[in-house]
């Protein structure tokens, strides 16, 4: 599994308002899609912070999904963690494809 798809699926295991949503109704990791307006639609209502994960998790997967990243000033201290995690697993030059 590549650094894209490790860094996305890292942040819907480790934010329990995405975890729910680790369906092949949402994402296929299968058939390598990721149904962003289905995602987007069902995080209507969703806390800014909630939305910034979700966001972020789009982003690492593919950098045509924007995301603000002031937006982190929303996230308490175990989301910030998740979220720089994931930035590592996307980023660390050390994990192959440098």
């Amino acid at each position: 599994m590549d650094k894209y798809w490790r860094s996305l699926l890292f942040i819907f295991q480790n934010t329990p308002r995405l975890k729910p949503l680790l369906t092949k109704r949402y994402i296929d990791v299968e058939l390598r899609s990721v149904y962003a307006t289905k995602l987007r639609a069902a995080s209507k209502g969703w806390s800014q912070s909630e939305k910034f994960m979700l966001n972020l998790a789009l982003h690492l997967y593919n950098e045509s999904n924007k995301v603000n990243l002031s937006d982190m000033d929303y996230l308490d201290y175990e989301h910030k963690e998740v979220a720089f995690e994931a930035l590592r697993i996307r980023y660390d030059y050390r994990e192959g494809s440098a």
